[in-house]
């Protein structure tokens, strides 16, 4: 495997290198036997978002978030990967992503406590680059402010996102909030009643729905939110801030309904409070694909 110090310079003399590895990845199907996908993400830097519960630089180490990143998809039940082109090929160039399912996160422009955060711009991969590079999908945020201009905007990009991603046969990864500004802050709404309009919005993008798939929160009354849509779901692992057995909890029995079919989660796994990385990833495969790492 490549070491981390070794990326620099391979970018700065070989640069082709990269669209050679990503010719040559080995891959594999979306699902496995199961239907279900692990997948750890990593696109919050390019937003600006580097905290992790208290610390508000936690992920500013690039080369330690690489490291993390490495342990997380090397453990058994880890599917895959979604990131930023940076990341992404970081990783393609240490070998981590062979065999993995790879998403490319798209808008990374709505930056984290910018006036325009909700004019949230196409900045990462697009629909074609996607499919170029043998990625299996690309993922959107689209945060819907009935309160501000920039919303219409992302919705009309991550439709077209949507329609192209189609049109590759890729899955399209939306994840809607209906959101709101609090003083100078964007907040999402996780109420049940607010995380079921935002999915009837984000589900009714794009000329087709065929390969739409939804990135949702764990909400109160999650059973009703998911009687929303037959669409298949991953869930948004987030930032949770309290007693992690509580967390792997709610994500148990999140995983029991119908539409669920995963976990999408970045710093909960990377960044778990005691540090053991590995740890908090087999206990989150054992939810999704039910086996524990001996069994498998």
């Amino acid at each position: 495997m490549t070491q981390r110090f070794d990326l620099t310079e391979i970018r700065a003399r070989e640069p082709g290198r990269i669209q050679e590895a990503w010719t040559g990845r080995s891959r594999r199907p979306l699902l496995g036997a199961d239907g279900r996908l692990l997948v750890v993400a990593a696109d919050h830097p390019a937003r600006g978002a580097l905290g992790v519960r208290s610390d508000a630089m936690a992920m500013a180490s690039r080369g330690e978030l690489l490291g993390r990143l490495a342990t997380a998809l090397s453990r058994p039940g880890v599917d895959g990967v979604l990131g930023t082109a940076d990341i992404l090929d970081d990783l393609l160039l240490m070998g981590a992503l062979e065999d993995k399912v790879v998403i490319g996160s798209m808008n990374r422009g709505g930056l984290q406590g910018a006036t325009f955060e909700l004019d949230d711009r196409f900045t990462g991969y697009t629909a074609d680059e996607i499919a170029a590079r043998g990625l299996d999908g690309g993922k959107m945020l689209t945060r819907i402010c009935l309160g501000d201009p920039g919303t219409v905007a992302t919705l009309e990009a991550s439709a077209q996102a949507v329609t192209e991603l189609a049109g590759h046969r890729l899955m399209a990864m939306v994840e809607p909030f209906l959101s709101v500004r609090d003083g100078e802050k964007v907040k999402n709404l996780l109420d049940p009643d607010s995380t079921i309009k935002s999915i009837h919005i984000g589900a009714g993008l794009g000329a087709s729905s065929a390969y739409t798939w939804l990135k949702l929160p764990v909400v109160d009354q999650l059973e009703r939110v998911m009687d929303a849509t037959t669409m298949p779901t991953l869930l948004l692992g987030g930032d949770p801030q309290g007693d992690p057995a509580e967390t792997y909890a709610s994500w148990g029995k999140a995983l029991d309904l119908p539409s669920v079919r995963g976990l999408v989660v970045g710093r909960a796994l990377l960044y778990p409070p005691d540090g053991d990385v590995a740890a908090a990833v087999d206990i989150a495969a054992e939810l999704v694909h039910g086996l524990s790492p001996q069994a498998r």
